[in-house]
């Protein structure tokens, strides 16, 4: 599986956390049902807002892509995300990248503008299976998540950007397309493909990739090798706070380091992400934390137990959840029933609070 991964010019934030514990659910998943799994997921270690951000500091983008980097991924260590087979950045996959738009090109399906290369719209098979969207529908969205319909002399309002040639100023890569860099979605098409081949199990990431991001990807890699990228797209709902999405753009974030340098338990942070199935949208409150902190005292003093009643009933039931479309709720109040009755009642079974914990610890991820 294929997950589209953070641009760094800022710590991670809910939203990318709930994204990636959707993978991470699939991904423990697949291992309790004894799958190998090879999980790729890049970081867009270059493009405008990385490189504005970067301005406004005052700071080199490298080391400002560096730096966040280091906090996404002790972020998601802390909350037991299991770390993918491989973290590819676009900046070390450049030579991939340009391959691939030169193929594209090859192909007949890309055309030159200015210095810069892009991808005819018309040219794109099936273009708009994954979305579902009417063109004035995808008109809007390309303008609102970074394309650019209104340059004048695209052949379509909805080409997109292949390949970037150099700007002054701008950081730039030789490659057999001139000196430049990576346009838009194009990065993970060229990973994905390198990594896993066409044909994989798994793309996706949040909602708000279905279009452009995926749909313009899809195209790319159908373009290049006549067959699909990925026989199944998961897309994860949005986190909103105050009546909006949660967004860097917005300012409206709640970042998992901060909750974490203000003592709260990374179980706790799990949990209260748990508690909402992946694909719904949702919103931060201040009630999220302390029903997930109360849900932890009651797990954690029912796995101390001495004795409970018989757990295997409960890894069957978390199993059946997550199996009916990762429902993440349902298997929190699984094990919400087992506790109640394990410390309203006791039980006879010396094993099952190991079993109980060892269920929420592999298939939930919630360590306690």
């Amino acid at each position: 599986m294929y997950a589209c991964g953070i641009t760094p010019y800022d710590a991670a934030h809910l939203g990318h956390a709930f994204t990636y514990l959707a993978f991470d659910l699939v991904n423990r998943v697949w291992r309790d049902a004894g799958h190998d799994v090879n999980y790729v997921q890049n970081t867009t270690d270059i493009d405008d807002p990385l490189l504005e951000r970067a301005e406004a500091l005052g700071v080199d983008w490298r080391d400002l892509a560096h730096r966040e980097i280091d906090v996404f991924r002790e972020d998601m260590a802390a909350l037991r995300i299991l770390p993918p087979t491989s973290y590819v950045g676009v900046v070390e996959s450049i030579d991939l990248i340009s391959d691939l738009a030169v193929r594209i090109r090859d192909s007949g399906a890309a055309y030159e503008l200015d210095g810069d290369l892009y991808f005819s719209v018309a040219d794109a098979e099936d273009f708009g299976r994954i979305s579902g969207l009417e063109r004035a529908q995808m008109l809007e969205l390309f303008g609102e998540r970074g394309g650019d319909p209104q340059r004048s002399g695209k052949k379509d309002p909805l080409d997109w950007l292949l390949w970037r040639a150099e700007r002054p100023g701008e950081p730039a890569w030789d490659s057999p397309l001139g000196r430049g860099r990576p346009g838009w979605h194009i990065e993970c098409s060229a990973i994905a493909l390198d990594r896993l081949g066409p044909g994989f199990d798994i793309n996706g990431g949040g909602s708000d990739l279905i279009f452009p991001h995926h749909e313009m990807g899809a195209a790319e890699t159908r373009c290049a090798t006549g067959s699909a990228n990925a026989h199944n797209h998961l897309h994860v709902g949005m986190v909103g706070l105050n009546g909006e999405k949660m967004s860097k753009s917005r300012g409206n974030l709640v970042f998992v380091s901060k909750l974490r340098e203000q003592g709260v338990e990374p179980p706790v942070i799990r949990l209260a992400m748990l508690a909402h199935h992946y694909r719904s949208p949702w919103e931060w409150t201040d009630a999220e934390l302390p029903v997930a902190t109360r849900r932890a005292e009651r797990w954690r003093a029912a796995f101390a137990l001495g004795q409970a009643p018989d757990a295997a009933p409960l890894l069957a039931a978390v199993r059946a959840a997550l199996a009916e479309d990762l429902d993440s709720p349902a298997a929190l109040a699984a094990v919400d029933a087992w506790t109640d009755t394990a410390l309203a009642e006791g039980g006879t079974d010396t094993g099952a609070p190991a079993l109980a914990r060892a269920t929420a610890d592999t298939l939930l991820g919630v360590a306690l």
